[in-house]
């Protein structure tokens, strides 16, 4: 990853002597901070809201002479230090509310001057399905998605208007984590504590005295782990975002909107120097947020969290099983596939995915033959044809239990799925109407079976997906299975479960969607087409849907 270097200017802590007048020589005149004045800015203050906008956000300023540092005590008990005298408070009481706030200016030696003051601001923003998913209405710990790519990552902070990377404001472009890739450091280590008390949520990071630093704040070299105690509750409040990606034309497909800011310099277990995480998406067992990294507001880094710890076998929760079968084909019948069933999607242009091959229904590239359908992507030229099967306006479902026994193709490139869309696409357009990738593989990569749910704020490279290795996938036959129901999303291989997701009315898998079958070739989850490749088929023995 790219190193961005930043000058750390470093206080030392000078040696108390031993009398007064080494005092003197040390420090020279011990005089207290005087003149001590604070500005109160509410923020969106006008003659219609007196107490602010509604934000809670309230910016301090403070001077003095003989000064070195100033710290901001709230009433609630957090504290924030500041060097320059300037902060941003998010008060997220919601109403109008009246706080007490000390501000202490230190000079030179400790020696200190203060002063206290009342400010009253209204807050109107809750987000309490947040707050249930973070604390799960308690406390509920949170540790890194390692096994996730990408679930550390950094892109551009830039207005959606910047030519270069403004499309790309709301993703890691620059870099993304190979799965487990930090396991050789401490960043795992980290167990991150969201609890309720009261009404006050509370976050603890334990870390086991160890924090991953980004090396900008360690002189500029390499990301390393440093000795860092991180132990105490840190107070949370959630707050209106006001990033770069609400400003985006689908900014409701790309954040939650709402910023996590933590008190007392909290952070969440990879430090870039700032207490603000803006959550892009969160569910019972899945969150990704975005922070800005201090001192180079052009780095936004994106991390992925998950509440299974590591390590931890992956038990399924108890969930519908449903018997009823509603749709299969079992393919027993030679020829074109039935029709009664299956439509086609033909042509080129890889859907927005990159993809190198043209769909057909030509029998080369798909037929029934000997009790399986075989969908085949054959090199035609400098080019490729494949087939693309659905089930659109001849089967379409809300929940159920999908089973497809299938043998995967094999070479470089080949990327076989089996997988479903919400049927108002056309008017919904994705990732609004939802997408449930029940299997995916690539050629490039053997083995490895990927299930993946793309919806708004999860979806192209941001999806949320989980991964297993089987053996043999290509020449033995192998059931993918997923239970989909109003509650939850589970996907499995020969009936072991290895991804669980969280369905809620706030994602879109709660209406009707089709079934789709293709191998593509190549784009970008193929990746790189192997030059020797001539042909190779995904052969399925049956399609099942129970509801």
């Amino acid at each position: 990853m790219k190193k961005i270097i930043i000058n750390i200017v470093s206080v030392f802590v000078l040696l108390l002597m031993v009398n007064c007048q080494e005092d003197n020589l040390a420090f020279g005149a011990l005089d207290a901070p005087t003149n001590l004045q604070v500005t109160a800015e509410l923020i969106g203050k006008s003659t219609a809201f007196p107490n602010g906008d509604g934000s809670g956000k309230v910016k301090f300023t403070s001077t003095a002479e003989n000064t070195i540092s100033y710290k901001y005590v709230f009433s609630d008990g957090t504290s924030e230090n500041s060097p320059s005298g300037i902060f941003e408070n998010t008060f997220a009481t919601p109403g109008i509310n009246t706080y007490t706030v000390t501000v202490i200016a230190s000079g030179k030696g400790g020696v200190a001057t203060n002063t206290t003051l009342e400010i009253t601001v209204f807050s109107d923003f809750k987000d309490d399905q947040a707050v249930q998913f973070l604390t799960g209405g308690a406390t509920r710990k949170w540790y890194w998605a390692q096994s996730e790519e990408g679930h550390l990552g950094v892109g551009p902070n830039v207005a959606w208007s910047d030519p270069t990377f403004g499309t790309k404001n709301y993703y890691p472009d620059f870099y993304s984590a190979k799965a487990n890739e930090k396991s050789a450091t401490c960043l795992y280590n980290s167990v991150m504590t969201f609890s309720l008390v009261g009404q006050q949520m509370k976050f603890e990071l334990d870390n086991k005295g160890q924090t991953y630093y980004n090396g900008a704040f360690k002189g500029g070299g390499d990301d390393a782990c440093y000795d860092l105690n991180t132990s105490g509750a840190k107070t949370v409040t959630l707050s209106k975002s006001d990033s770069f990606i609400t400003k985006n034309p689908d900014s409701a497909t790309q954040t939650r909107g709402t910023t996590m800011n933590f008190a007392d310099g909290g952070f969440m277990g990879y430090y870039v120097g700032t207490s603000s995480y803006e959550i892009l998406s969160i569910t019972d067992n899945r969150m990704v947020v975005r922070v800005i990294q201090s001192g180079n507001p052009f780095l936004a880094w994106y991390h992925t969290f998950t509440t299974t710890a590591p390590g931890a076998a992956v038990t399924p929760t108890p969930t519908v099983d449903y018997t009823v079968l509603k749709f299969a084909d079992e393919f027993n019948v030679d020829g074109a596939p039935d029709p009664t069933k299956w439509g086609y999607d033909l042509g080129a242009g890889g859907w927005g995915n990159g993809e190198a091959q043209t769909y057909t229904n030509a029998s080369d590239n798909v037929i029934v033959q000997g009790g399986n359908l075989k969908i085949t992507a054959k090199k035609l030229g400098t080019g490729y044809t494949s087939a693309r099967l659905k089930t659109e306006d001849k089967y379409e479902f809300t929940y159920g239990k999908i089973e497809v026994k299938a043998k995967l193709p094999v070479g470089g490139g080949t990327w076989p799925a089996i997988w479903s869309l919400g049927q108002d696409y056309k008017t919904n357009a994705w990732p609004k109407c939802g997408e449930i990738d029940f299997m995916e593989h690539k050629g490039n990569d053997p083995n490895v079976i990927h299930g993946t749910l793309h919806y708004p704020g999860n979806f192209g490279g941001n999806a949320n997906t989980a991964k297993t290795t089987i053996a043999n996938a290509a020449t033995e036959f192998h059931i993918y299975k997923t239970i989909w129901t109003p509650t939850t999303i589970q996907f499995f291989v020969d009936d072991k479960l290895f991804h669980s997701f969280a369905n809620s009315s706030s994602v879109p898998f709660n209406s009707d969607f089709f079934m789709i079958l293709n191998v593509a070739m190549g784009g970008t989850f193929g990746g790189a087409i192997d030059p020797a490749f001539t042909q190779s088929s995904m052969e399925i023995d049956y399609v099942r849907i129970y509801q």
